[in-house]
């Protein structure tokens, strides 16, 4: 079921996976599933990215064929990927964040991201208000977990750290003071970049 553009007024815990998804694959799931457990999410939509403003175009497959990959990931019931950032007209979190409140006044927001995307989080637009009225929730990333955790956004953002079972506790749409976690998790070796790597230059077989 994908999510609408024009949105509903059901009551629901949702986690917020956003990416180019060039492809996506199975340390997606992973990170989906395991945000789901720890923090009691509803459901976990797989956001995919119309044009990521941080990434170059070049290398970057069209949005129908990166969709298709995130929905042969995702079952359409809990995890569920959809382009709702193309339909929103939206290409900047903070933007997007704004308009599903507005569209899904009941729902609760997590967003999540890996470990790479806090170290890169003062970059993007409007990073503080993402932080200050979305919770987030960070998943480890390989090569990156231990720079996240001790880097720039980490540390501006140390008194709002709370535990993942503590992170929706007593929360409403939004505050002015959403927290954030770090959820621990083997960290998945799946990449997307290894992906397209391999796709481009595949292994001879051996005669």
């Amino acid at each position: 079921m994908t999510p609408s553009r024009f949105g509903d007024g059901r009551r629901r815990r949702i986690g917020l996976l956003g990416g180019s998804f060039n492809p996506a694959h199975a340390g997606h799931r992973h990170v989906a599933l395991k945000a789901m457990r720890a923090l009691g999410l509803n459901q976990v939509w797989l956001m995919v990215s119309p044009g990521n403003p941080l990434k170059p175009r070049a290398g970057m497959a069209p949005l129908k064929d990166r969709l298709a990959s995130a929905r042969r990931i995702a079952d359409g019931r809990r995890v569920i990927a959809t382009d709702i950032e193309k339909a929103l007209g939206t290409r900047f979190t903070a933007d997007t964040l704004a308009k599903l409140r507005r569209r899904f006044p009941r729902a609760v927001f997590v967003f999540l991201i890996g470990a790479d995307n806090l170290v890169q989080l003062p970059r993007w637009k409007s990073w503080r208000r993402i932080a200050t009225s979305t919770p987030l929730a960070v998943l480890p990333r390989p090569g990156w977990t231990r720079q996240a955790l001790h880097g720039a956004a980490a540390s501006v953002l140390r008194r709002q750290r709370c535990r993942p079972g503590a992170l929706l506790a007593g929360a409403k749409q939004a505050t002015k003071t959403a927290r954030w976690c770090f959820v621990s998790a083997r960290e998945h070796a799946a990449s997307a970049t290894a992906i397209r790597a391999a796709a481009l230059h595949p292994r001879q077989t051996e005669r």
